[in-house]
Order: C-alpha cells, then sequence, then structure tokens
C-alpha cells in the first residue's frame, strides 16, 4: 500500500523546482540543500524563504480550455426542505434536498473522467442544488468549478461512501487509501478526493458556490449522521467505545512480545475502540493493506482529502457541515489555498491540516470551525514514512472559533520546519459564546515525538484576546502536577510538549522543539462582567515532561529552546500573578514585550 503514496519521483521533483525565482531559488529540493550563499541570506531574513514559497505557489495552473457541464451529463437539480442539523445540544435549522431527489454522483463522477480522457477541462457545476450519493474524485489536469449559487448537497448516510473506492474490502465496502489523525487506513471515502493526481483544481465563483457536508443532518435508514459517532449512546458502537469487529493485537500481530502488545494496548478500558485501535494498529507494524476500517466502523472521514497530489489549487468556496477535518492534503507538493471560507463547528471540525506537505500558501480565507483553524502534522505513531510538513506559508487569514488558530501538531512524529505566518487576524469575534482557546499553539508529547523548528510569526492581531474566562483553580494532583494549566485553552502563545498524554501507551519518542520567533502582536482585552481581559495567561510553555516518558534509560529530553518574542503587546491577561508560565524551556526571550501594560525585557528559563 506505501507505494501509492510514492508520486515524487526524482524527475518530478527536478521538474517542480524550474523556474523559480532568487526567493524560490532558496527552496531547492525541498530546502534541505543549500548553496553557502542562499543559507546566510536565509538566516540573515528567514522571511526570503517564504516569499520563495508564495511565488512558487501562486504561479497559475494550466488546464485544456474545454468545459464539461455536469447537466450534459444527466444531472438535475433538487428542491429543497427544512431539516435539522444536530451537534449535541446545538440545533439548527437548514435545508436539504428533498426526499426521491435525483443522485448527481453518477453525472458528476462521468463529467470528470470525460474532460480526463480528453485530456484535461474543466467541470462545471452551474447555479442549482445539487444531491451527490457519493464522492467527487478529483483526477489529474481537472478543473472542478462550482458556479455563484452552486450547492452541492451531499448524502449524509455513510454508506454511500463505501461504494465506489478502488480497494474492494469485502464486508467493510470499497474503501479508500486514507490517513486519520496521523494514522494510513483502509476507510471510507473522503467527500472529495484524490490519489496522485497533478495538476487539479477545486474553485468556486464566491462564497455562495458551497460544499455542504450535511454531517448533523439526520437520514431516515443507515449509521448516520456522522456527527453523531462521536459519543452515540443507546448501546450502540461509537467511535470511542469497544469494538467487537477490532481483533486481539494477540491476532493480528502474534509476533510482538507479550510485554510490547501490553504496552502498546494500554490500560484504558476501550483501547479496541476504533479511534485507539488504529495507532494501537500502528505501533504494533500491521501493514495498512490490514488497517481495513469502513462499514461496522466509526471513523469519519474528511470533508476534502488529497494523497499524494502535487500542483493543487483549492480556491473561492464555502464549506460547511464536514464530517471531520474539512481540508486534508497528506503527502501533497506546490498547494495554493486561497479565498475559502469556513463555517463548519462540528466534533473535530480542523479547517486546514496540511500533512507531509511541502510548499504550502494559505491565503485570503476564514476559519469559524469546531476544533483548530489549521493545524499543521506530519504523521503518529511508526507511520513517518511521507516525512515532515516544510515550507507552509500563511497569511492574510481571519480566525474566528477554533481550538487553535495556527497549530502545529499534534501528530508531528515526522517533523515540521519553516512555517511563516504573517498579516493573521485572530478576530475571535464569537468570544462571548464560542471562544477562539489559543491563537499560536504547538503540541506533541512522548508519542507523537518528532521535531518542531523554524516558527516564524509576525504582524498579527488578536483584537478580542482569546477565551480569558474565569476558571476555577485546579486542586493538587500528585499524578500530573501540570494539571489545570491553560494548555488546551486561555494563553494566547500554548507550546504543550505533554499532549493528551495519557492517550499514547507508548512514550518513547521526545520531542524537539526549537527556533521560535514571534513579533509584533498585537492583542486587545475583551470586555467581560468582572473586568476587561485578553486571555487567561499571554505565554505558556510546557516542555517536555520527562516523567511521562517510558522509553530506554538515558534518552535525552531536550528543553524547548531558542525562543524569541519581541515588539509585542499581551494585552491584561487574567490571570496576572502569572501571566508567563514555563516548564523545562531555555533560552527563552522575551524583548519590549508589554504585559498588562508593563514592558517586560527578560531572558527566561524554566
Amino acid at each position: 500500500m506505501t507505494e501509492i503514496f510514492s508520486h515524487t519521483t526524482g524527475t518530478s521533483r527536478r521538474r517542480f523546482l524550474r523556474g523559480t525565482s532568487a526567493a524560490g531559488a532558496l527552496l531547492a529540493a525541498g530546502g534541505m540543500h543549500f548553496t553557502a550563499a542562499a543559507a546566510a541570506a536565509t538566516a540573515a531574513d528567514p522571511w526570503q524563504r517564504a516569499q520563495g514559497i508564495v511565488e512558487r505557489c501562486s504561479r497559475p495552473l494550466l488546464f485544456r480550455n474545454e468545459d464539461f457541464p455536469i447537466t450534459a451529463f444527466g444531472a438535475k437539480s433538487s428542491a429543497l426542505v427544512p431539516a435539522k442539523s444536530v451537534w449535541r445540544t446545538e440545533i439548527l435549522d437548514v435545508k436539504t434536498p428533498a426526499p426521491g431527489s435525483p443522485d448527481c454522483y453518477p453525472a458528476i463522477a462521468a463529467a470528470i473522467a470525460a474532460a480526463s480522457k480528453a485530456g484535461g477541462g474543466r467541470v462545471l457545476i452551474p447555479a442549482g442544488n445539487w444531491y451527490c450519493k457519493g464522492p467527487i474524485v478529483l483526477r489529474s489536469n481537472v478543473h472542478v468549478h462550482l458556479a455563484a449559487n452552486a450547492q452541492v448537497y451531499f448524502s449524509a448516510d455513510p454508506a454511500d461512501y463505501a461504494k465506489y473506492g478502488d480497494i474492494d474490502c469485502g464486508k467493510a465496502g470499497k474503501l479508500v487509501l486514507s490517513r486519520w489523525q496521523g494514522n494510513d487506513v483502509l476507510n471510507y471515502s473522503p467527500l472529495v478526493y484524490a490519489c496522485n493526481q497533478a495538476n487539479i483544481a477545486l474553485t468556486g465563483e464566491d462564497w455562495t458556490s458551497v460544499l455542504n457536508g450535511q454531517a448533523g443532518v439526520h437520514v431516515d435508514a443507515g449509521e448516520g449522521p456522522w456527527w453523531d459517532w462521536i459519543d452515540r449512546k443507546e448501546g450502540k458502537v461509537n467511535a470511542g467505545s469497544v469494538n467487537p469487529l477490532n481483533l486481539p493485537l494477540e491476532t493480528v500481530a502474534p509476533e510482538l512480545p507479550a510485554g510490547q502488545r501490553a504496552l502498546i494496548q494500554g490500560t484504558h478500558p476501550r483501547w479496541n475502540g476504533d479511534t485507539r485501535y488504529l495507532p494501537a494498529l500502528s505501533e504494533a507494524g500491521v501493514p495498512v493493506s490490514k488497517r481495513i476500517f469502513g462499514t461496522g466502523h466509526y471513523l469519519r472521514p474528511c470533508m476534502i482529502e488529497l494523497i499524494g497530489c502535487s500542483d493543487v489549487l483549492l480556491e473561492n468556496y464555502h464549506v460547511v457541515a464536514s464530517p471531520f477535518w474539512l481540508h486534508h492534503p497528506v503527502n501533497c507538493r506546490n498547494l495554493r489555498f486561497s479565498k475559502v471560507n469556513m463555517e463548519s463547528t462540528g466534533p473535530n471540525n480542523d479547517g486546514f491540516d496540511p500533512e507531509s506537505c511541502d510548499t504550502v500558501l494559505v491565503e485570503h480565507s476564514t476559519f469559524n470551525t469546531g476544533d483548530d483553524c489549521i493545524a499543521i502534522k506530519s504523521g503518529k505513531n511508526r507511520d513517518t514514512q511521507l516525512g515532515p510538513t516544510r515550507n507552509v506559508v500563511i497569511q492574510d487569514c481571519v480566525m474566528n472559533s477554533g481550538h487553535g488558530g495556527v497549530t502545529l501538531g499534534s501528530e508531528m512524529a515526522g517533523g515540521i520546519e519553516h512555517v511563516y505566518a504573517q498579516r493573521i487576524e485572530f478576530r475571535n469575534a464569537h468570544w462571548a459564546t464560542d471562544p477562539l482557546r489559543s491563537a499560536i499553539r504547538l503540541k506533541t508529547n512522548m508519542n507523537r515525538g518528532g521535531f518542531l523548528r523554524h516558527l516564524y510569526v509576525r504582524d498579527v492581531t488578536v483584537p478580542n484576546g482569546v477565551d480569558a474566562r474565569a476558571r476555577k483553580a485546579a486542586p493538587p494532583d500528585a499524578n500530573n502536577a501540570f494539571k489545570g494549566l491553560a494548555t488546551g485553552s486561555g494563553a494566547i502563545v500554548t507550546i504543550d510538549c505533554n499532549y493528551a498524554a495519557g492517550d499514547d501507551g507508548v512514550r518513547t519518542r521526545p520531542p524537539a522543539v526549537s527556533d521560535i520567533h514571534i513579533s509584533n502582536l498585537r492583542a486587545g482585552n475583551a470586555k467581560m462582567a468582572d473586568g476587561a481581559f485578553s486571555c487567561w495567561q499571554a505565554v505558556l510553555i510546557l516542555g517536555p515532561v520527562a516523567s511521562s516518558f517510558n522509553g530506554p534509560a538515558g534518552t535525552p529530553v531536550l528543553p524547548v529552546s531558542n525562543v524569541t518574542i519581541s515588539d509585542c503587546d499581551f494585552g491584561t491577561p487574567r490571570n496576572g500573578k502569572e501571566p508567563v508560565y514555563l516548564h523545562n524551556a531555555k533560552d527563552v526571550v522575551l524583548k519590549n514585550v508589554t504585559i498588562a501594560g508593563q514592558v517586560v525585557n527578560r531572558k527566561l528559563a524554566g
């Protein structure tokens, strides 16, 4: 199965690098091999590297000039009827295609196939309401475009995404190669999918061009809706509960010593629930061909997932109600994500999660998500064969609700490096009801390990702060001295190297976090009933916690190092007694940093 990922040959890599500018030349060979002059220039001004990324990703893609309207292949628009979208206590009045609406999946698939056969072109989804009972599968040299007022309503029945995959897994369905929270898997198809394609585009005319996952809409039959899977009750299996289809590790990995199997499964009573069982299979070395989920399992697919693709444009459309992460490019190269509006606040609804990707531009997009707005990733457990994510620029975006704004991790076992964020407005518009929890967030642990280095952030605003709600002091816990820290919510800058440590039985890979530079951040205060505050804490750095490690004795556990925060104003933290918290960190420099009106110039360690 791993060969499905292997599309970037030496030849294609060389083609990919042609025509770079002086700034772009700094990125040669994925940034791994610099001339001495280029290395010196980048060291003097790392933002030169960022400019090279922007230039490369901004080059227009070229497509054959022929349109393939889906109506020419039999697609018919649908009437809409009222429906309810439900996520726990949040119930929204929405519209859904009327019962008996025509299925446009065959027409969309036929139009894409015809464009591909012709050598490329534009598949046009015109204005109207289009009901799609299956995935949109992108192909090389094909541009799928939604006209103004075109709305694609994807079926809310999970069975429709186990019908058309290219891997027949018997009772589990016809599935696709996917990656779920950092682990490779055969699973339901994402609603929009591509694997090993080049020169592809998915665009809209404007934000009336809508992709609607309907993930909270109940259907009359089947296992839906998607959002129920996270915690449904009434005796039904959900994503985290014991799944009898998941065989014991003694059966699927009999070659492992008993002690290793015990360490992998840990002590959690529901260790073989789907969300824990998949990473256990990775840790046990079970090949992807045997990691069969799909029907009978409850790992929700992404809205848009691209595996092993190059030269990609995602632009100018609106996404609502995604089953899981909204956008998940994996092992992709040269990707531009521009002018996308995201309104999806369901469970694990991250907005944009590039994983093991190289050369990515995110710009002019708005995030209102149920989890991290952006979360950069690179694999988990032993699934690190795709390498790091590197060379990412995020600029000119607006971030409202979400767990983190610009987030790195937590699935980052392959490493993350050379990430640049500038001119971001962490607007936090819904601060009173659904606040942004952190603006800049880094998270890993002793399992996810990896390296995280060369993060540069500049010229960003946090006008309404982040989650600054009052909180009760946590009582002392002898088993967890860090309980109650604002690692999950409340710090504007968060570095958490002990993230969800209890979720991973094998904790043998200490992370290495260094070279983080933040400048010109401006935070405002939100006026609350008891005062005006910008956050709970300004900066929280929880470096690797040595007691969490359970690998070989003598393995180095490195502190977070070389962090500079300069020319910033963090507003007024609610926790005025400890606005900055450090553990296992060194060479943390605050230069011309204002906290609660006081200017701080200090070098810190903890």
